[in-house]
């Protein structure tokens, strides 16, 4: 896949020399000409939090953010440098709803796409309330249960969508296989 050669960085962050754009396995990046250092971009892991009541799901409005404010997210964040992905998912859960998880299992694991300059995965846990007061923080303005039926929109992440689409034919109707046909993807705006 092609690197973006967009970057802040002109000059090579171990010798200082201007660095210069290469082709390598079928895609472009910068490289110093002197030592051999390679720019290669990663993308970010961020987790959320799948938190069911019954058939309710519990979710947040994001606002004063860079991306989707105003629209609704599963509960999320991004994994601190050398923090454990359960700890990260915990922390996070309890900055935007006030809320303390037990995390469960890994629900769903995903590629985002959706900023082209903030690739990230994201993990989503499922996980259980075990103290706290509901009250939105961080980057959340609000958070509520929704009944999985009745989703407000717009929602932030297309694969939020997959999630709560996931989340839906597993609680609300009888399982199909939408991954496979990629009714699921497509439903979200990704194009297998």
């Amino acid at each position: 896949m092609e690197q973006s050669t967009n970057s802040h960085f002109q000059f090579c962050p171990q010798c200082a020399t201007p660095l210069d754009t290469i082709q390598r396995r079928g895609g472009t990046r910068l490289s110093c000409p002197a030592c051999g250092f390679a720019l290669r971009r990663y993308p970010v892991t961020g987790v959320g939090i799948v938190v069911l009541n019954g058939q309710k799901i519990l979710l947040g409005r994001r606002a004063r953010v860079s991306f989707g404010s105003g629209a609704w997210c599963i509960p999320c964040g991004y994994v601190e440098w050398g923090e454990d992905v359960r700890a990260a998912a915990r922390r996070e859960f309890l900055e935007e709803t006030g809320l303390n998880v037990d995390i469960g299992a890994v629900y769903a694991v995903h590629s985002n796409f959706h900023n082209p300059n903030a690739l990230t995965v994201g993990i989503w846990f499922r996980a259980t309330v075990v103290g706290g007061n509901l009250q939105a923080g961080d980057d959340l303005d609000a958070v509520d249960f929704f009944p999985l039926d009745t989703l407000p929109e717009p929602l932030a992440f297309p694969t939020d969508r997959l999630v709560l689409d996931q989340l839906k034919q597993e609680t609300l109707g009888p399982a199909t296989d939408l991954f496979a046909s990629g009714k699921l993807y497509k439903r979200a705006g990704f194009n297998p």
